[in-house]
């Protein structure tokens, strides 16, 4: 679930993955391991990934369908 979000926000925000990872410091690597193993991110990467595209965590996690942060 969490890739198929993480991979849907970005291109909703007209990036990629990998940019996306470079900018909060993530490695292409564990950027694959997500994609292939079906890893989820620790919850400050979560939290950073969630701030630069603009949704909720609890999207990316697929607990909700709203990719609206609360306010």
């Amino acid at each position: 679930m969490f890739w198929e979000r993480f991979y849907q926000a970005c291109l909703t925000k007209n990036t990629k993955p990998n940019p996306l990872g470079r900018k909060i410091g993530i490695s292409s690597g564990v950027i694959t391991k997500w994609k292939q193993e079906g890893t989820i991110p620790n919850g400050e990467t979560l939290k950073k990934i969630a701030d630069e595209l603009d949704c909720s965590v609890d999207y990316l996690l697929g607990r909700t369908d709203n990719p609206e942060v609360n306010q």
